[in-house]
């Protein structure tokens, strides 16, 4: 963020977000933190309930800004943003950061147990359930392997605790939330390449038949995405599929050979690089 958010607090009596498919939907969002340097110009953005959503772009294109802006750490200057046809704006923040789960690739990790940053997502769960939780995540085992187990003061963990475990926890929480609609902001950019796949697995089975939104930096991990957003200063320039984006040989494409080129060592890829640019 590039600066604290203000913090909102509800009107009496809001109503509480109903979700029934989970369709979200920007319509004509302008958005700036600084007044004289626009985020976000008359967005207009459709993520389809049950489907996965992507959206790539340069840095500094309004990715992020659309996440902080669907859980209502900062306030649209313009625009409406609706979940299955209900303005965010009109309902308890409560109830709308109830049916989100954000799972992202820098790990959130409060002073406590590991129980208790599992139950950050649900803090009524059982036992059971965060149990379920956590092997879903497959947290469950090295979380076992610890002397004390889920009562283990992450504090305490300092550097025994690697990338990929903060992250399984994370995710537990998010199974735990079983919220409808998940953000990822690509949570296994940093991990190696074992640890990756391992969590890849746990993440297909978080999203599910969820409504999902991931921020994508890596083109590849979301080739498989319903549907693509192309982001460009604040706009939507192109959407579509993988396949499709690809063959219309705009800024997505563009942007897939160039990575492609950079994973490719020698003058092979420095030469692909350049016929991109």
């Amino acid at each position: 963020l590039l600066d604290t958010p203000v913090a909102e607090v509800d009107e009496p009596n809001r109503p509480n977000l109903i979700v029934s498919r989970g369709e979200v939907r920007f319509e004509n969002v302008s958005f700036a933190y600084d007044p004289n340097t626009p985020v976000l110009c008359d967005l207009n953005l459709v993520a389809p309930a049950g489907k996965t959503t992507a959206l790539v772009g340069l840095s500094g294109a309004g990715k992020t800004t659309v996440f902080n802006l669907l859980q209502r750490f900062w306030t649209p200057a313009e625009g409406v943003i609706r979940i299955d046809g209900q303005p965010i704006s009109e309902v308890s923040l409560a109830s709308l950061r109830q049916q989100i789960a954000l799972v992202s690739q820098d790990v959130f990790l409060f002073e406590g147990t590991i129980r208790e940053n599992i139950v950050a997502g649900r803090e009524n769960a059982t036992e059971e359930e965060v149990i379920a939780a956590a092997k879903a995540a497959q947290a469950h085992d090295f979380i076992c392997s610890l002397p004390n187990g889920y009562d283990t003061q992450v504090g305490e963990l300092g550097s025994q605790i690697s990338g990929g475990q903060r992250q399984r926890i994370s995710l537990a929480r998010a199974f735990l939330k079983n919220a409808p609609i998940i953000l990822l902001d690509e949570p296994t950019s940093a991990l190696d390449s074992e640890t990756e796949q391992s969590i890849q697995m746990a993440l297909q089975e978080l999203t599910r038949g969820r409504t999902t939104i991931v921020i994508a930096h890596r083109l590849a991990t979301v080739a498989n995405a319903d549907v693509i957003h192309v982001m460009d200063k604040g706009r939507v320039i192109e959407s579509g599929r993988h396949r499709e984006l690809i063959e219309r040989g705009g800024l997505y494409a563009r942007l897939y050979q160039i990575q492609f080129a950079n994973a490719i060592s020698g003058p092979e890829g420095k030469d692909i690089a350049a016929a991109a640019v």
